[in-house]
């Protein structure tokens, strides 16, 4: 049986099945490299200020440095009768320096601890998703200047709306993922407050410098109360949050994908390489990976959920209802890295059909609204141009016709005070070459913003 490092107060082992319960090293062992970061800064501390001897901190040091070198080499096995990530580390200290590993835990907890050990990974964890934003930024920036001025439907409710640039389209994820980067700029500035130090709540007797841990482990704030830095997960919660908006953002496009992918719509084709095929059906090319990015965005969400609810009732300061808070927070930063790699692979690679999107654009009357701006330039109030226009689609319903079928006549029948140029406004470039005003979906309003997005990247 291995002795427990907490078991001077107990007369009786753990129940086996209770040992299985509770530990928490099966999956906290992936912050063994933060767990060791923290304890070398803490004991250099420790050594500097004099709570423990310079040697003693010189040997604890380096024990921890080799215990990380063994790790990274793969010779580390944990011991799950140790429960988790803190107590395999000092054990393994202990076994390689003695009795100054035992001076180690001086004035701190495993609650400050572990709270260190996930800012520090989930740190590490924004800075890398910030980098596949980016990433997927740049595969959509360049399709969208690829396909600047190509048109095809705009739709709302999934009915034909109004023609658009693909380019203007590609864009509005552009800039969903830009608030995304924000969201998690943000994030980042909230997570990144040292709170070692606080100790299991109260802090601690020994006098300690926190703003020099800080500086070693590069965090920019220290935390001002001991109970609110071991109780709270907020920083956790607004990580998960941002990571189910941005799998929001992600599922919305593979969504479009998948519709666009169909031979109804035949508007994209995705490539070989990042598809699959039927176990049954020959003919099959089915577009797996946009539907599991779909699905995958309920699994953030879930770990959201979790991990609002494991809060909500837990009165201050810790409990060990916080041990469930790290396989939603590894799930979500592995779930959401691999979605925004793939996702930027299977964009890269699609090939749009603009014949298609263009032949469909001009379907189901989408320059109805042009005909009915043009009544406003000639004073019809636009309530009055509503509903003439509608009265002159109904009759096109009617009578199998589209609107660039019209002769003038038929439109002055329902809108008398039609121009005579009118037909030139209802062609689908007409209709985005007149939507010039920022953000619109003119050819130069999508260049220019493509101009923005470019400074962005490069900044």
């Amino acid at each position: 049986m291995t002795k427990k490092l907490w078991g001077g107060r107990f007369q009786k082992a753990m129940h086996q099945t209770v040992e299985a319960f509770t530990e928490s090293i099966s999956y906290d062992c992936r912050l063994i490299e933060q767990d060791i970061r923290g304890s070398i800064a803490h004991a250099t501390m420790l050594g500097k200020c004099g709570i423990i001897s310079e040697a003693d901190a010189g040997a604890i040091v380096e024990g921890l440095k080799s215990v990380l070198a063994d790790y990274q080499a793969g010779k580390i096995e944990f011991d799950p009768s140790l429960e988790d990530v803190h107590m395999n580390v000092e054990k393994l200290l202990s076994e390689r320096i003695g009795e100054p590993a035992g001076r180690l835990h001086t004035a701190r907890s495993r609650n400050d601890q572990v709270a260190t050990d996930v800012r520090l990974y989930l740190r590490e964890a924004v800075d890398g998703i910030s980098e596949l934003i980016r990433a997927l930024q740049q595969t959509i920036l360049e399709q969208a200047e690829k396909n600047a001025e190509v048109i095809l439907p705009g739709y709302t409710h999934l009915q034909h709306a109004q023609p658009v640039l693909l380019g203007h389209h590609l864009m509005a994820y552009f800039w969903m993922l830009e608030r995304d980067f924000g969201r998690f700029s943000d994030c980042r500035k909230r997570l990144n407050t040292l709170v070692l130090g606080s100790g299991a709540l109260a802090g601690t007797t020994f006098p300690i410098d926190r703003e020099f841990v800080a500086r070693e482990l590069e965090f920019e704030a220290v935390s001002q109360n001991s109970i609110d830095s071991v109780a709270d997960r907020d920083w956790a919660s607004e990580f998960l949050a941002c990571s189910a908006i941005v799998m929001t953002h992600l599922s919305r496009f593979a969504e479009e994908l998948i519709i666009w992918n169909t031979s109804e719509f035949g508007f994209v084709e995705l490539d070989d390489s990042v598809t699959t095929g039927s176990s049954i059906m020959p003919q099959k090319k089915n577009p797996d990976v946009a539907e599991l990015t779909r699905a995958k965005s309920a699994r953030v969400f879930g770990d959201l959920m979790a991990i609002l609810t494991l809060q909500k009732g837990l009165p201050l300061a810790y409990n060990r209802d916080l041990q469930e808070d790290k396989e939603q927070i590894f799930d979500a930063v592995d779930t959401v890295s691999l979605s925004l790699e793939v996702f930027a692979l299977m964009l890269s690679t699609a090939k749009f059909n603009t014949e298609r999107m263009y032949k469909a654009a001009g379907e189901a009357f989408s320059t109805a609204t042009d005909l009915a701006d043009a009544l406003v330039r000639e004073s019809v109030p636009f309530r009055t141009a509503h509903e003439q226009v509608g009265s002159l689609v109904a009759y096109c319903v009617k009578n199998g016709k589209e609107l660039t079928d019209l002769t003038l006549e038929e439109i002055r029948r329902f809108a008398p005070q039609a121009p005579e140029n009118i037909a030139s406004m209802l062609t689908v470039e007409a209709s985005t070459a007149a939507r010039g005003a920022m953000g619109g979906t003119a050819a130069d309003e999508v260049a220019r913003q493509i101009r923005e997005a470019r400074k962005i990247l490069e900044s």
